[in-house]
């Protein structure tokens, strides 16, 4: 897993402070990298850069006198001037080339860079700059946005308007706002860049906001460690199948699926699931985890989940209705006990009502991930929590982590039921709730991207069939040379 931070000022400080490096060798390096990006993936093309007032655009000008001369043509276009003492510096430097143009109006080319405003955007945006930003967006050539694209937040929200990049080459360290939800569908692909000195160093007591999952962090199950056993050595994952049994059905089949040894579904009516799954009317003995909630409805009487689920020490996981169960809830206060909630935003603002008796809605849930899901953990500390999404966020003690593989292909009604299914299983074989969630949610989407699939056409059950075909070396394989995990610049190592 990489390390993520919320932004980078005190790093770059003490680039200045401790090691003697200036501002300006920190920029020669950040436009030194973007023009090793460009350099190794263009050849012939025109390049625009649309430069801003202030040290991003100074990175624009910068980039702009490094690029090689094989490029058609390399314009730049200042449609608000200069005002930082970089940017004016580097504009400088640049007149005295012969083959960048400054031009005075917007014009076409095959590769536009966006250098407006970067991390350091406060505020709305005025008219004039959100017609350039549209301006960029229109044109179809490959899009570059230098640090973070410009109209994005350091929340990682949308402003008036954003520009839309292929790819972002963000400076020195990742940061949490290029993570978030509404940040997916603007960063592209996204690169580091080194400024001077060692990641390791740049980075080097920075207090960390959250942790990028790698594909490598997946655990899968492990089966290796000795020829005889039996299926009671793999844990009995017990599934409360409710009032749609379908959605308790998916999720012990995933269970089943993901290595748990024995699978049971419980179930207070008559009910049609795969022969290798097992049904009864009660909690099995020697249960070793419990899922609850998917497709819940009201099934199950209030005595019995609290006589069979409140007062057990099962690890479990709550999804779904159960998040809607003031009873089920209860559980969340068991410090000892290994707990998962796995909301979606609407149910993450159902429960937190229930818990908290503040109400919070959708929309703002979005805009805040982050915060709430720390606001969750604050008050949580001990309970793991997942909050679904185009980026899946897992908390636990403190500790954020970001799942950044999700797409659209999970968007089906389902998908989160074989989430359920495969946490669940980890947790009836040892797995720690943390640990569990974050295999689990890494599973899926590997699951997820591996098919060969239309995505509107992906099933729960492919999910399901899917994660039987994952091995650690075809997961390394498939995304070694993945944008997220390539730096550029100096230093190439995280």
């Amino acid at each position: 897993m990489q390390k993520l931070y919320k932004n980078c000022k005190m790093m770059d400080k003490r680039c200045y402070e401790v090691y003697g490096l200036t501002e300006d060798i920190l920029m020669e390096h950040a436009a030194q990298g973007m023009a090793d990006y460009i350099n190794q993936h263009f050849n012939k093309e025109s390049i625009l850069i649309v430069c801003g007032v202030g040290n991003n655009g100074a990175d624009g000008l910068a980039l702009a006198r490094l690029l090689h001369h094989r490029f058609s043509t390399i314009n730049v276009y200042l449609p608000f001037g200069t005002k930082s003492q970089m940017a004016k510096k580097q504009l400088e430097r640049l007149k005295n080339l012969d083959y960048v143009t400054i031009v005075d109006t917007w014009c076409h080319a095959d590769i536009i860079v966006d250098a407006l405003f970067g991390s350091g955007l406060h505020g709305e945006l005025d008219e004039k700059s959100q017609e350039i930003i549209i301006q960029m967006n229109q044109q179809s050539g490959f899009k570059i946005a230098c640090d973070i694209p410009s109209g994005l937040d350091e929340h990682g929200m949308g402003l008036s308007a954003v520009f839309t990049a292929n790819v972002t080459l963000t400076m020195g360290a990742r940061k949490e706002a290029l993570y978030s939800d509404v940040a997916k569908n603007y960063v592209g692909k996204i690169y580091r860049i080194d400024l001077g000195v060692h990641y390791s160093h740049y980075t080097k007591e920075e207090p960390v906001a959250s942790y990028l999952l790698n594909p490598d962090d997946l655990d899968l199950p492990n089966r290796d460690f000795s020829q005889t056993t039996h299926k009671g050595d793999f844990g009995h994952a017990a599934v409360l199948c409710g009032e749609k049994e379908g959605a308790g059905i998916i999720t012990a089949m995933a269970a089943s699926r993901f290595g748990a040894g024995l699978t049971t579904l419980v179930a207070q009516s008559e009910i049609n699931p795969p022969p290798y799954l097992m049904h009864t009317t009660f909690l099995p003995e020697k249960s070793t985890a419990i899922a609850v909630g998917m497709g819940l409805g009201v099934s199950f009487d209030s005595d019995f989940l609290v006589h069979n689920i409140v007062t057990s020490t099962l690890p479990i996981v709550l999804d779904a209705d159960a998040l809607y169960h003031h009873d089920l809830l209860k559980i969340l206060d068991q410090v000892h006990r290994e707990v998962v909630v796995t909301p979606h935003p609407k149910e993450f603002s159902m429960m937190w009502k229930i818990l908290s008796n503040e109400e919070i809605s959708v929309e703002e849930i979005q805009e805040k991930r982050f915060e709430m899901i720390r606001k969750f953990n604050t008050k949580y500390p001990h309970v793991t929590i997942l909050l679904k999404g185009a980026n899946m966020l897992i908390s636990e003690q403190d500790k954020l982590y970001i799942n950044a593989f999700g797409s659209s292909q999970l968007s089906k009604g389902g998908s989160g039921d074989v989430l359920a299914g495969f946490i669940v299983a980890l947790l009836a074989q040892g797995y720690t709730a943390i640990d569990a969630t974050i295999h689990a949610s890494l599973a899926l989407t590997q699951a997820s991207n591996s098919q060969h699939i239309n995505a509107y056409a992906q099933l729960p059950i492919d999910l399901v069939e899917q994660v039987g075909q994952l091995y650690t070396q075809q997961i390394e394989q498939t995304f070694k040379d993945n944008p997220a995990y390539v730096n550029f610049g100096r230093g190439k190592t995280d």
